[in-house]
């Protein structure tokens, strides 16, 4: 039984920080409804233009059914609110204030139904002087102190490559709903859910700004280098990702390290004993090392120092790590066949649950459970159907055969 069967959701989230909250608990089991404007639906399906739905939306849209009504209308949002009690949630990471544009405010939900839970995603929350301010993943991470960690010590700050300010939003808001659902079987009582994306990236660099409390000053760029040998080393045969980070965290695993690169005598050098004597000989250390790691690939590196005991992570480029016999043994790389783009693969759910699985299908194409989900829930006949499409209420899209040659455009 996929452990979140009985939740059921509106998604009205768009691009990144919502849709990921949405489809980890899709997958996990939840009914989500993606609610979409009609003929135009989640914008981050348009990325791609003249291609049909991005890999961008297929990538966070997953497991869901798309429901594409206009909002805008009286008798759009009507149908919106009759759907709202057999519902458990509304997930939205509009600009603030546009539910309100389409009366659709917490307060509007929560009188027709009391136990809604409401969460919403904003850049800088609800209140503050910069509520009304639009974001991006990029534009939080910044606001949210991750730019200034990152680069080299003497180089300007550099943007990060995960999207910590989207996805990493998103799981907190996941979090945070799961909170509130629990209570709920508690109290009977909804709640709203609130989480700001520069907050969420403060919160994931946390340990920086304790940092500052102890010395007062902010934490300074490192590049890759924390403490000698912590670094990322050079690997055969010298590509752009050959590289290897390798992460030693006391002196028993320095001391291993040292046997595993065949210097076993360092472990008594009283240059490298001590923490003091590393950072002032941390070029010479970082050679030493280097010189092994550059007699082998990033793989046999990792595999030697692994085994040693060895904190070590080959650099895995995107290419590597689709085809990574670790993510393929875990069940990692998920194949889906999209009506529109064929096969293709992505990184599937990093939560693994004993009792709770939930097979991995493609994203929806826009409207294409409109029908079935209207039916569903309001028992809405085939002729109510016709005429809410014949108004442009609703939208409906009929699923054809997969191209054969997606894939290969692809």
């Amino acid at each position: 039984m996929p452990a979140l069967e009985q939740m059921k959701i509106l998604d009205l989230t768009q691009y990144e920080a919502g849709t990921s909250c949405t489809q980890l608990l899709a997958w996990m089991g939840a009914n989500v409804v993606k609610v979409e404007q009609i003929g135009v639906g989640d914008p981050g399906r348009h990325t791609e233009p003249g291609r049909g739905d991005s890999l961008y939306f297929l990538s966070f849209n997953a497991n869901k059914r798309s429901l594409a009504i206009n909002l805008r209308t009286e008798e759009g949002r009507k149908l919106f609110l009759e759907m709202l009690p057999r519902f458990d949630v509304v997930v939205e990471n509009f600009s603030l204030g546009t539910m309100e544009k389409f009366s659709l405010g917490y307060d509007v939900l929560k009188a027709h139904n009391p136990r809604i839970i409401y969460a919403t995603v904003k850049g800088f929350g609800t209140y503050g002087p910069y509520a009304a301010y639009k974001c991006y993943d990029m534009v939080a991470q910044a606001f949210g102190g991750a730019f200034s960690l990152t680069g080299m010590p003497d180089g300007p700050p550099l943007r990060p490559g995960p999207t910590m300010g989207d996805t990493g939003t998103g799981m907190l808001a996941a979090l945070g709903i799961l909170g509130a659902y629990i209570q709920r079987q508690q109290t009977d009582e909804g709640q709203k859910v609130e989480i700001s994306m520069q907050e969420a990236v403060a919160n994931l660099i946390r340990c920086g700004l304790s940092h500052r409390e102890r010395s007062g000053n902010p934490v300074p760029r490192r590049g890759n280098r924390t403490l000698a040998p912590v670094d990322l080393y050079p690997c055969a045969p010298g590509g752009p990702n050959d590289y290897i980070y390798i992460m030693p965290s006391n002196t028993r695993m320095l001391d291993t390290l040292w046997s595993a690169i065949d210097r076993p005598e360092l472990a008594m050098d009283e240059r490298y004993r001590t923490p003091k004597f590393r950072a002032e000989h941390g070029d010479e250390i970082h050679e030493i090392v280097a010189a092994w790691t550059r007699q082998r690939t990033k793989y046999e590196a990792m595999e030697a120092l692994g085994a040693a005991g060895v904190p070590a992570g080959a650099v895995l480029d995107s290419g590597d790590l689709l085809s990574d016999p670790h993510m393929q043994a875990r069940e990692m790389i998920v194949t889906v066949e999209h009506p529109e783009r064929g096969a293709w693969e992505f990184i599937g759910p990093p939560v693994h649950m004993e009792k709770s699985h939930v097979a991995v299908t493609h994203a929806p194409l826009l409207g294409q459970h409109s029908l079935e989900v209207l039916q569903q829930e309001l028992s809405l006949s085939q002729e109510q159907l016709d005429g809410l499409i014949a108004r442009g209420i609703i939208g409906a899209q009929k699923v054809s055969k997969p191209r054969e040659t997606a894939a290969a455009d692809d």
